[in-house]
This record gives C-alpha cells, structure tokens and sequence, in this order.
C-alpha cells in the first residue's frame, strides 16, 4: 500500500469533535433554511408573475435573493472551522 494514500492518526481531542459535528449541523439547518426560503420567494415570484399580480415585495424579495447568490465570492471554498487546505484565488 502506497504510503501517501494512508489515513493520518487523529489529532483531536472528543470536545474538539463534538464542537465541530455540532458546527456542521447548525450549518445544514442554516443551509436547508436558505434554500428553502429561496425556494418558496421564487415560487411566489413565479406565481405572481404568471398570475399578473403586481407584488412589489414579492419582486424586491426575489431579486435580493438571486442578487445576495450571485454576489458569493467563492462557492468552492471550504468553510467552517479548521484546517483547510490551501487554495490558489482564481476570481469571480
């Protein structure tokens, strides 16, 4: 077996690993909650829009979501806590 596809020894400590599952599951919510907040002002644009009702804060909505997306600088960085490798910056 080839020496550098071997698995490194655990360097932490068990609160160390707690804190970081616990940091990972905020996250998921978090996440989960955005989309789905992004999920149902789209469907609500949408509807309007087909409907041709004039919603101001339903199209404020929508465009502030789409807008804050498009505005993330780097969606292949990793986040979080911890050690992350190093990444060479490639722009928007």
């Amino acid at each position: 077996m080839n020496s550098e596809h071997q698995s490194l020894m655990p360097n932490t400590t068990k609160q160390e690993d707690i804190t970081t599952a616990g940091q990972r599951r905020v996250n998921l919510i978090w996440e989960a909650t955005q989309a789905a907040i992004a999920v149902l002002v789209t469907i609500a644009f949408l509807y309007c829009e087909t409907q041709r009702i004039d919603s101001t804060a339903v199209k404020m909505g929508f465009a502030l979501i789409i807008g804050f997306y498009f505005s993330r600088t780097n969606h292949s960085a990793i986040g979080g806590i911890g050690f992350k490798p190093s990444q060479k910056y490639e722009g928007r």
